[in-house]
């Protein structure tokens, strides 16, 4: 449990990064905070004098107490190297090494810093990232955000930035809240290849599983049912699995429900990602299902998942290092001063064909 006067620091500079508090905004009294959290007088100057010390807050004699920014030359932002700040859902596993490779290639090359944090695709770590960035004074931020389907409660975090004129752009997603420029794949057309290539195939009953907390699922899901719709093919609800981040780790017990249910309606499947469809290939295993002579599924992301499996996933590509590295120009352009610099970028996925779709001929 954190000592109170911890909680009462962690407060105000949350208040003073987020942009509640304002520079040169009067903070409450000592007795209104001491009110407030139900502590001892010692308890609030003990907050105060260490929120001081790193340049959050002024005292003035006989005034009151201040918000102060000098906590952001006592950091990263008064050294002669330039510092990106890189905020991902996840740093060591799937397509994240890649993306964070090619940013940080980049940065290299100009002799800029990374400063890396990771949210694990949750809001409260999300904060925590954000309130790390601001006080450490990074001159520019690449951020893929979290649960980028759901609205975000740290929308001031960003405003925060964009006050004070540190550039940012975001990567694989984006908050539709916002006017940030952004680096992602095309989403729908990635999904609306794979269910397209199905179809192709002779494949009329085909399922999808997706992530749907995600702007990256919601908009795989548009690209399915666009493909279904030009096709002339029904949209069934219940061959539909969607899970979410909190969901994530019942998704193999769920998928084994789902595929028994579907075991005669579905002959294919369109997967959020390689991850998923590595998920499926085992889950058919357990239960008998022979792919892709009865089940036909398609990943997407072309990711080293994807390439080391013992069954080579049919999947389609994702920038990874591209992106990455594109991310990180734009940044280093738009600190040069650079203007006319895109606002937003899709890349633009190509089908890999591997070993697990299989052909439906009609007899």
């Amino acid at each position: 449990m954190k000592p109170k006067y911890q909680v009462i620091i962690d407060d105000i500079k949350s208040n003073i990064l987020s942009g509640t508090y304002s520079v040169g905004e009067q903070i409450p009294t000592e007795s209104a905070l001491q009110d407030s959290y139900n502590v001892s007088r010692q308890t609030v100057r003990k907050a105060i004098l260490e929120l001081s010390n790193e340049g959050f807050l002024r005292s003035e004699k006989g005034s009151g107490t201040y918000v102060s920014n000098l906590y952001r030359s006592r950091t990263g932002g008064n050294t002669m190297k330039k510092t990106i700040g890189v905020i991902t859902t996840y740093i060591s596993d799937y397509i994240f090494p890649s993306i964070i490779r090619g940013i940080e290639g980049r940065l290299n090359e100009d002799n800029y810093s990374l400063l890396l944090a990771s949210t694990n695709n949750d809001v409260a770590q999300e904060k925590k990232a954000l309130e790390m960035m601001l006080s450490y004074g990074v001159d520019g931020l690449i951020v893929e955000p979290t649960k980028s389907n759901l609205y975000n409660p740290n929308i001031a975090y960003y405003l925060s930035f964009k006050e004070q004129d540190v550039p940012f752009t975001m990567i694989n997603a984006f908050y539709e809240e916002l006017e940030v420029p952004f680096f992602c794949l095309d989403d729908v057309q990635s999904s609306y290849l794979a269910t397209r290539e199905l179809i192709a195939k002779g494949h009329s009953q085909i399922g999808i599983i997706a992530k749907m907390d995600d702007l990256q699922g919601k908009y795989r899901m548009k690209g399915y049912i666009k493909a279904l719709g030009e096709a002339k093919l029904r949209f069934h609800p219940e061959q539909v699995l969607s899970f979410d981040t909190a969901s994530k780790p019942d998704l193999s017990t769920n998928l084994e429900v789902f595929l028994e249910e579907n075991r005669d309606a579905l002959t294919s499947l369109v997967c959020y990602n390689d991850e998923v469809g590595l998920e499926v290939v085992h889950a058919c295993r357990k239960l008998g299902i022979s792919i892709p002579d009865e089940l036909s599924i398609i990943g997407q992301d072309n990711s080293y998942i994807a390439k080391n499996a013992n069954i080579k996933l049919t999947t389609l590509t994702h920038p990874q290092e591209q992106m990455g590295r594109d991310a990180a120009d734009w940044v280093i352009k738009k600190l040069q001063g650079k203007k006319d610099l895109p606002t937003n970028t899709y890349y633009q996925p190509v089908l890999i064909e591997g070993e697990t779709v299989k052909e439906i001929v009609l007899e």
